[in-house]
């Protein structure tokens, strides 16, 4: 099937000289309005009477606002990171070679510092050569200062896997971190005994079906019963031989990496863990099995959740970012059903009503307000989403283009996403991974490139007409490295308090990035242990109050794009040199307040009986 080179959308060109157009016409009028008043003005003799006008209401006037210079600096190499992404692909061009693959940071030794997994994919198993060592995840351990270590053999995951992306957290709370990695094919669940890992996916029954190709995941307790549940994201049903039927061509290239608008939908998993290490399959009980109404198929082409209780109700809900169809929004009832209401609750569509390509997700309270937002990120020339709630309620609103993000974002590409407080000044900025499928789409989209930069936005909170700043190319240090970006997560690997980025990259090597911020800034960490709920504390929400600012975060590593950032929560507080207070609200409803807690510093909550 021969498509055109537009397919996903490339009106850049178009789009701007409409915008440019309008401009000059807005322009000449604005011109002529002024014009026009001062000539009456200066029109007026000096004993000529003028009419008394109404008071006018004062301008907010906003400063001119350059975000502070914070230097990124790439250690991968000097770091031990010495990890390569394999895709597996030989010619063909078929579409799991594209996607992966996702990151992240937890600590996997109760050493107290984040250590590192990276997923890899495999051969496809008619090119297997025996000997040619396969391709595996590589875990690496932080020696605490941020230096690594592969100790993917001694801990059992020299495991070849088509992997995708990655869940960690402790699912049958004996205290360490367990993982869960997605794949073509079936899944894996690795159980953490003492630092080794063991393969626990047939005793959990977590496989999946063996044909499936499982994207994002993510641990949360759909229940409140005191254990991890697990929400499995799925994109479409693949094969090879459909792949090839398909036969997506791009005029100048050939047979190239096609969008997912040819192959059918599928369903997600959920999984309910009953407390003993086995989960149950509740997917198609629990309500998140949505069809096609005029098909009656599965509609779903997940690639992207983050769990979030959007309304306060204590129960978990899921968004599911998918691509070129509707987001779902599950929204948790309470009684083990969730209710799809992302149309309802404008989630569904861009600000046009369009479904778009979407990739990565989050979500927080990036005004330090009660609107809870929500940053999707989607395909090459369609604008990153920003839905916010209004009056800490629904119908959201994609905010994205007053809020700065919008324009800016629209030609990449956009995969792997987060907010993060990168300059500790107490606001959330926004990252962005970037990077195409295609590796010749230049010869065909002259405004695309197959290695894109990431993106920073500066979060100036109330300084700003927007929220939102992006940050030139050359503001930040190795930070706008091209790439072909996919799964992004976040930590502080050195233990200095601020945040250090990685950024995947499909075919090739990771950017592990340090953040040498120098403003002086001061910040808290904290670490939550759950005892009557789950020992990770997933769902819970910790305040900071430090003077008049008040800040409100969710512990929820799960987020990105086939990523996991730290369960650790860190707050910035600018100038500020004391915290009034660390409010807990675990996910049972209790409330625990410490008072008077030193800046810069990490902190360990246990939940009180």
């Amino acid at each position: 099937m021969r498509m055109k080179n537009n397919n996903r959308g490339d009106a850049t060109d178009e789009i701007i000289g409409i915008a440019f157009r309008r401009f000059l016409v807005t322009a000449a009028i604005s011109v002529a309005v002024i014009a026009l008043v001062v000539l009456l003005y200066r029109g007026l003799g000096e004993d000529e009477v003028q009419l008394d006008t109404p008071p006018v209401s004062p301008v907010t006037v906003h400063r001119a606002v350059q975000a502070p210079a914070v230097h990124f600096s790439d250690i991968t190499r000097a770091a031990g990171i010495d990890f390569s992404h394999s895709t597996g692909a030989y010619g063909d061009k078929l579409l799991p070679e594209t996607m992966g693959s996702g990151a992240a940071f937890f600590d996997f030794d109760n050493d107290a510092d984040q250590d590192l997994l990276l997923i890899n994919s495999d051969f496809w198993p008619d090119h297997v050569d025996a000997g040619v060592p396969r391709p595996t995840m590589k875990l690496y351990a932080n020696d605490g200062s941020g230096q690594f270590s592969d100790v993917t053999q001694a801990a059992g995951l020299a495991v070849p896997i088509y992997g995708m992306g990655v869940a960690v957290a402790d699912y049958d709370n004996d205290g360490d971190a367990d993982i869960f990695v997605t794949a073509y094919g079936v899944n894996r669940l690795f159980r953490n005994d003492g630092g080794h890992y063991v393969d626990a996916t047939d005793d959990a029954g977590v496989g999946g079906a063996a044909d499936a190709w499982s994207t994002s995941a993510g641990f949360l307790d759909i229940d409140n019963d005191g254990d991890l549940d697990l929400f499995v994201a799925n994109y479409v049903q693949w094969s090879r031989e459909i792949d090839f039927n398909i036969n997506y061509q791009l005029t100048g290239i050939g047979r190239a990496y096609g969008p997912p608008n040819a192959y059918q939908g599928t369903y997600n998993y959920l999984y309910r863990n009953d407390g003993t290490g086995r989960f149950e399959d509740i997917s198609a009980a629990s309500g998140i099995q949505v069809n096609n109404p005029s098909t009656g198929e599965p509609m779903g082409k997940a690639l992207a959740v983050v769990p979030v209780d959007i309304d306060g109700d204590g129960w978990l809900d899921v968004l599911v970012a998918n691509d070129t169809v509707q987001n779902f929004f599950f929204h948790n009832r309470g009684d083990g059903i969730f209710e799809e209401r992302g149309a309802a609750l404008g989630l569904a569509f861009d600000r046009d009503g369009k479904a778009t390509g979407a990739m990565g997700v989050d979500a927080a309270y990036f005004r330090n307000d009660p609107e809870l937002g929500f940053a999707v990120g989607n395909f090459a020339n369609e604008m990153t989403s920003l839905y916010v709630t209004r009056d800490a309620g629904p119908p959201l609103t994609d905010e994205a283009i007053v809020e700065g993000i919008g324009p800016a974002s629209r030609l990449a590409l956009t995969f792997g996403l987060f907010f993060f407080d990168y300059d500790l000044d107490g606001r959330l900025d926004l990252l962005q991974a970037n990077g195409h499928l295609e590796r010749d789409i230049n010869k065909v989209q002259s405004s695309q490139h197959f290695r894109q930069a990431p993106q920073l936005f500066w979060n100036c909170g109330d300084d700003c007409r927007s929220s939102f700043l992006v940050q030139p190319a050359e503001a930040n240090g190795d930070f706008a490295t091209p790439l072909v970006g996919r799964g992004a997560s976040y930590a502080d690997i050195d233990a200095d308090g601020d945040l250090d980025v990685i950024i995947t990259q499909n075919g090739g090597a990771p950017l592990l990035l340090r953040n040498d911020l120098a403003l002086g800034h001061h910040w808290l960490r904290v670490k939550l242990t759950g005892s009557d709920v789950n020992r990770d504390a997933i769902g819970a929400w910790v305040e900071v109050r430090a003077g008049d600012m008040l800040q409100r975060r969710q512990v929820q590593p799960s987020r990105s794009y086939l990523s996991q950032v730290e369960p650790v929560v860190t707050f910035g507080l600018g100038n500020a040199d004391s915290v009034d207070s660390v409010a807990v609200l675990w996910p049972d409803g209790s409330r625990q307040v410490l008072d008077a807690v030193s800046v810069d510093s990490q902190i360990a909550i246990t939940q009180q009986p």
